[in-house]
């Protein structure tokens, strides 16, 4: 028989496993699943899929939808365990069939002429390079040659590809004293509290959703969008991508392109990091630019036994590198990007544990369309927060304003291709279903509270429940992952 996938959340937030849950259930990529005194990969996804199979699907909801602050689909829960039970949102079962299997690897669904239509009309731009290792993060049987031909970052850290058309990765940014505040892996259903946190602190960001990860949570997806927070892509199932053929490469990146709220975003992060010039060209022409980093807190990495054991105190200590940087000058002509995670109790925790730190070590905290003056974060023209300055003098004290000079060529926003094709409307939830005995479960959540102090860090008085303030007007509503057609 099988069983709940996490049986209770102990005081520091984190899934308690008995020994049966330790064999059978794994790591729903690196998102989830952090499971104390146990080994595994990050790229040992999918143990308990087998047993499950999905019952939900996508609804597009047409302009100006409300939603009452009496409806109980708004997830007004107290405590963090119980915003992560899983939800059953109505409008669900109607585009199951337009998408791919959550947390499986995409693929161009048999019949979509459109997603066929559009793979013809990039294909041609896509070099003839051969997949690297599996889509697992498997690279012991692939032989690459030092001269990094396809700039691939997982082996070289390469960001300028110098293959034409395709534009460098950003790994900075271009303004001084500025941190590109962001956080990948999301939604989590247990964020609130760290989202009440950031709207407490008046604090923008930019959020990398997985797309599955979107359609198992999608009432807390849309409210990145309705605090206002910028959204990238981090791809459909969070492979290696590397490792996926190219027709898969894009499937991942097209199934997952349109997510919340009817805009298409112009950004994406490779899962890991792992991106050569086949991967970038496809994202390229689906209009999205790659975006990487060169600051990594290696927040996920704690209690996995990986990273050769990364502890708190050493994420700590990458923070505390960050900052000493900051404090001694080297972001005086150029800005940073610090790779965290909106992952689990303890990222999350670390956010808030150093958020006044990183504040007041920079001299702006923005999201990563700010930094790079791109008013433009959607194709759609809505969503802007506009560019650095105006965004600064509305969000912090008087001078911290842009004085940037042009930075070099990868420190510098270019706008990708628009997308042309017609843009379909779709979105909603996804539940899954236990097809043993009809218990609905998820990949066990790691639930974030902060009303208890992690670590020294604050203690925010959010209790972790969105707040509805009366209707929410939103521009395409609850529906939130919509395929670009």
């Amino acid at each position: 028989m099988v069983r709940s996938a996490y049986s209770h959340v102990d005081r520091s937030g984190h899934a308690s496993l008995g020994s049966w849950q330790r064999g059978s259930v794994r790591a729903v990529g690196h998102m989830f699943a952090i499971w104390p005194h146990t080994a595994m990969s990050p790229l040992d996804y999918y143990g308990s899929r087998r047993c499950i199979r999905l019952v939900g699907g996508l609804l597009g909801l047409n302009v100006g939808l409300a939603l009452a602050g009496s409806n109980p689909q708004l997830i007004l829960r107290e405590h963090s365990d119980g915003q992560c039970k899983p939800y059953y949102y109505a409008p669900v079962n109607t585009h199951l069939a337009s998408f791919p299997t959550i947390w499986e690897p995409a693929y161009i669904l048999r019949g979509d002429t459109n997603a066929e239509d559009k793979w013809d009309s990039i294909k041609h731009n896509v070099p003839n390079i051969s997949t690297k290792g599996t889509p697992n993060g498997d690279f012991s049987k692939h032989h690459y040659p030092e001269t990094d031909d396809d700039c691939w970052w997982t082996y070289s850290k390469c960001v300028n590809p110098k293959l034409d058309g395709l534009p460098n990765d950003i790994a900075s940014v271009p303004e001084p004293h500025t941190l590109a505040y962001g956080f990948d892996d999301g939604p989590n259903c247990s964020h609130n509290a760290f989202y009440d946190y950031l709207v407490a602190e008046g604090q923008k960001a930019t959020m990398f959703y997985i797309g599955s990860n979107v359609m198992d949570w999608p009432l807390e997806a849309q409210r990145a969008v309705s605090d206002g927070h910028e959204i990238c892509v981090h791809t459909w199932s969070h492979r290696y991508m590397t490792g996926l053929g190219s027709r898969e490469v894009f499937a991942e990146l097209y199934y997952t392109i349109k997510l919340v709220a009817n805009v298409t975003p112009t950004c994406w992060r490779p899962p890991f990091g792992d991106v050569d010039n086949r991967v970038r060209a496809i994202a390229h022409g689906l209009g999205l630019r790659t975006i990487l980093w060169k600051y990594d807190s290696n927040d996920w990495k704690v209690g996995t036994g990986l990273g050769e054991g990364v502890s708190s105190e050493k994420v700590d200590a990458n923070y505390e590198h960050l900052i000493g940087e900051a404090e001694r000058g080297s972001f005086d002509t150029g800005g940073a990007i610090l790779l965290a995670h909106e992952l689990n109790n303890f990222t999350m925790s670390e956010a808030v544990k150093y958020y006044e730190r990183l504040k007041s070590s920079f001299k702006n905290l923005v999201p990563l369309a700010v930094a790079l003056n791109n008013t433009h974060p959607y194709v759609e023209d809505t969503g802007s927060l506009g560019d650095f300055r105006e965004y600064t003098e509305a969000h912090s004290p008087p001078g911290s304003v842009s004085n940037a000079t042009p930075g070099p060529d990868d420190e510098t926003f270019t706008e990708p291709p628009d997308p042309t094709d017609d843009q379909q409307l779709g979105g909603g939830g996804v539940g899954a279903e236990d097809a043993v005995n009809g218990t609905r479960i998820y990949g066990p959540p790691m639930p974030f509270n902060v009303t208890e102090n992690h670590g020294g860090g604050s203690t925010s008085s959010a209790k972790g429940r969105m707040e509805a303030q009366g209707p929410i007007l939103v521009a395409v509503a609850v529906a939130v992952l919509v395929v670009f057609f």
